[in-house]
């Protein structure tokens, strides 16, 4: 099966042909380039879509640390690892296959110019053997009729009886040199026509044959250079295959890695403020007075006035004043994180002890290394200058007495917060034992007590008249005081309704921190507001409410 014997006269329509082939193989190129493109494309998409959702944290108190959070951005690293994936697919294919595409079409197309060069070349000759074939034909033939012209001349005037011996002589002579001419003629014409026949010949048994060969040659290895490029087309997907394969089993095992009971206890350990659920509300018998109309001899203990005030007049009250400090002031977070309930607090200031602890190895590396270098220097002088290590090396030292001053300072802090939270927890369960043994022992005010006596222990209050006894929003009258305070440390008090407060000064408690981190005092001279509970050491009566 050979061009050359089959297709021998088929040669515009193999010019047509090739031409065709290199056009289907650009066509394919064309097509692998566009797939290029949508996977580059869908890279790029993908990796903006990973960027949108991957947080933006400015600080280490931002990472995510709830596991569903930290599945769904592991999650958005393998898809992120999943898109580069896709870049290597479009990276491969337009090396191996649109780039190899576009260099063998470039070769080919030389080729092809080439090899229909040589075929138009021997045509050519050919034609041209042809042309002096029959040209020497067509004077052959020519010279022939010549000669049988003179030949009827010369007959003419030889039969002729009035014809003169010239006329005679010069016909016979003239048809002597036609036929010597047709003679030449026809000799040249045999030869003109053995040689044509001769590149006939070899035109269409051998130059034609060869040239169609390498034609089809050429258009094979163009078959063959696309079926390569279709095998590539796939191998530069399956590489990648083994890769894409383990990152959609790390999106698995990332969602299997989400721990619902471990994000519970993260949001226990989130927002824990440490503080103790307020107590019991103690019982306020109203009924005293009845009784004392009835029997003036009735057997009660004494009660003082400034307890007599109700219950709703107290949270109406509490109310009115807790407005300002319904959220969190949104103020300047404070050195010791004082403004932060105790739990917040404890975990905070162990943070910034670990980190200021890692400072300090660091430091202290840094030192070791200094000291090592300055031996060094000492003892090969060659190698460097000691002395220029020594500011360096004070400044390692001196950041070293810093941190440890701050450790120092954050320990002493922190040491504070745990006694806090351990008295808090001793006087809760001192209460509950309290409460549960004095439990039946009612006085005949109805209040639990041990001792009448210390059932208000705080500073005389205004007496609330009879009259305005169930005035539930009356702000003239004090709330009573249920325990007091020792100030611990000074508090300039700027916010409004805040209560400024010097180190060591004495306050009375009236209402408790209801888990905001501010707890309401009053001076001796009756001045009020809210002090922050990390600031002040608190003593609550027995029988107030939380204690």
């Amino acid at each position: 099966m050979s061009w050359g014997t089959e297709l021998w006269d088929q040669f515009d329509n193999l010019d047509k042909h090739t031409q065709w082939g290199i056009d289907f193989l650009e066509k394919y190129a064309k097509f692998v380039k566009e797939r290029i493109e949508i996977e580059q494309n869908y890279a790029k998409q993908l990796r903006n879509l990973v960027k949108k959702y991957c947080p933006k944290r400015s600080t280490k108190d931002e990472e995510p640390r709830f596991t569903s959070c930290i599945a769904f951005f592991n999650i958005l690293n393998e898809l992120n690892d999943y898109a580069g994936q896709r870049e290597v697919v479009a990276e491969e294919m337009g090396h191996r296959v649109y780039g190899e595409l576009m260099r063998y079409s470039h070769d080919l197309k030389t080729e092809r110019k080439m090899h229909l060069q040589e075929g138009r070349k021997a045509q050519q000759y050919l034609d041209m053997c042809w042309k002096q074939m029959d040209n020497s034909k067509k004077k052959f033939e020519r010279e022939c009729r010549e000669a049988e012209k003179a030949q009827q001349s010369y007959e003419r005037l030889d039969n002729d009886t009035n014809a003169t011996k010239a006329d005679v002589e010069k016909a016979k002579q003239q048809l002597n040199l036609r036929t010597h001419m047709a003679d030449e003629n026809k000799n040249e014409y045999a030869a003109q026509l053995q040689n044509f026949n001769g590149e006939q010949h070899k035109h269409y048994y051998i130059v034609i044959p060869q040239i169609y060969k390498q034609l089809q040659e050429m258009d094979e290895r163009r078959t063959i250079k696309l079926s390569e490029c279709y095998k590539g087309f796939a191998d530069s997907e399956r590489k990648v295959i083994p890769i894409i394969s383990k990152c959609l089993e790390g999106m698995i095992l990332a969602a299997k890695s989400v721990d619902e009971h471990r994000d519970s206890q993260l949001v226990i350990d989130c927002f824990k403020s440490g503080f103790e659920p307020p107590g019991d509300f103690p019982f306020e018998d109203y009924s005293q007075n009845i009784y004392r109309t009835i029997s003036d001899g009735t057997i009660s203990t004494p009660k003082q006035e400034g307890m007599r005030i109700d219950s709703k007049t107290t949270v109406g009250k509490a109310k009115g004043k807790l407005w300002l400090f319904g959220k969190k002031p949104k103020g300047p977070a404070l050195e010791d994180f004082s403004h932060l309930p105790p739990e917040q607090r404890r975990k905070k200031l162990q943070q910034r002890i670990d980190e200021l602890n890692r400072e300090l190895q660091k430091e202290t590396d840094q030192k070791d290394a200094l000291i090592k270098m300055k031996d060094v220097y000492e003892k090969n002088p060659q190698m460097g200058d000691p002395g220029s290590l020594q500011p360096k090396l004070t400044e390692t030292m001196s950041n070293m007495d810093r941190l440890r001053m701050e450790i120092h300072k954050n320990e002493a802090w922190l040491s504070e917060v745990e006694g806090k939270v351990a008295a808090r927890s001793d006087r809760r369960h001192s209460s509950d034992i309290n409460h549960l043994v004095t439990q039946g022992r009612e006085s005949p005010e109805g209040s639990y007590t041990d001792d009448a006596n210390q059932e208000v222990r705080g500073p005389p209050q205004q007496h609330a008249h009879p009259n305005e006894f169930d005035d539930e929003f009356e702000d003239d009258d004090p709330l009573p005081a249920i325990g007091h305070c020792k100030a611990i440390y000074p508090f300039d008090g700027h916010n409004e309704g805040t209560l400024a407060m010097k180190e060591g000064e004495i306050l009375y408690i009236i209402e408790e921190d209801k888990g905001d981190g501010w707890t309401r005092a009053r001076r001796h001279n009756g001045e009020e507001g809210y002090v922050p509970t990390s600031y002040i050491d608190v003593t609550l009566e027995k029988n107030s409410k939380g204690s």
